[in-house]
């Protein structure tokens, strides 16, 4: 039986943790947080759960390092699949078998759950970031030959491979279009498949109007250097 991790990166996420550790608790699966140096009661709330393990990170480090953190924590405790699962409660748990399905049959090493893929009315997001995610798509397609249409998803899921050479490389400034990058670059296989996203339940999220487009400019030149870069893995098996 292969045993899951869901990776929960949380930072000042009191209004939503407790209701995603819930809606994971449901799936069977262990449920690991990842508190990013919180200042307000995320530690805490994760905790009196009980049904969660809490790490807690002393200095902020970001998406990037603290999922890196699950992927190191999944690898020492020899999980055979992790799942990133963000913590303001736009992700379901009723999806995570859609990710894990591919990866159990050995059909893929990554799957990343699409909010643009199946027709689904769950949220899609801004206008704005729409368009940005578009953009990302076509560069995605030009550089690793390969559609994604949800490269900025925090919704995947990873094989033991995949997640092992993560814990080691997982970028730091903005991991999840990096990482497709990255990662296609590498050889792993990565498969999308349509999920249903809903909008963050409380809290607010740090991207909004005119920054939005400066993400999208720093993203762009992310990826960029990152497919410039030498095979960092030097795996490159092209399965």
């Amino acid at each position: 039986m292969n045993r899951i991790l869901a990776i929960v990166p949380a930072f000042n996420e009191e209004e939503n943790i407790a209701s995603v550790i819930s809606d994971l608790n449901g799936a069977s699966i262990d449920i690991l947080v990842i508190n990013d140096a919180s200042t307000d009661d995320t530690s805490h709330i994760a905790r009196s759960t009980g049904a969660a393990e809490v790490i807690d990170l002393p200095v902020n480090l970001g998406i990037g390092g603290a999922v890196q953190t699950g992927f190191k924590y999944a690898a020492r405790n020899r999980y055979n699949i992790a799942i990133q699962f963000d913590g303001d409660g736009q992700h379901k748990a009723g999806e995570i078998k859609k990710l894990t399905g591919p990866i159990a049959t050995g059909g893929a090493d990554v799957v990343i759950g699409s909010r643009f893929l199946g027709g689904g009315k769950g949220f899609k997001s801004t206008f704005s970031r729409r368009l940005g995610i578009r953009l990302l798509q076509v560069i995605c397609r030009i550089i690793i030959g390969k559609k994604i249409t949800d490269s900025t998803s925090g919704f995947r899921a990873y094989n033991r491979r995949a997640f092992e050479f993560l814990s080691d490389f997982y970028p730091e400034d903005y991991p999840e279009p990096e990482s497709v990058v990255l990662l296609g670059k590498e050889g792993y296989r990565i498969l999308e498949v349509p999920v249903v996203m809903g909008e963050r339940k409380g809290g607010s999220s740090s991207i909004h109007g005119l920054l939005s487009f400066y993400y999208m400019i720093k993203v762009i030149l992310s990826m960029l250097i990152t497919f410039t870069r030498k095979n960092i893995g030097g795996i490159s098996h092209g399965i």
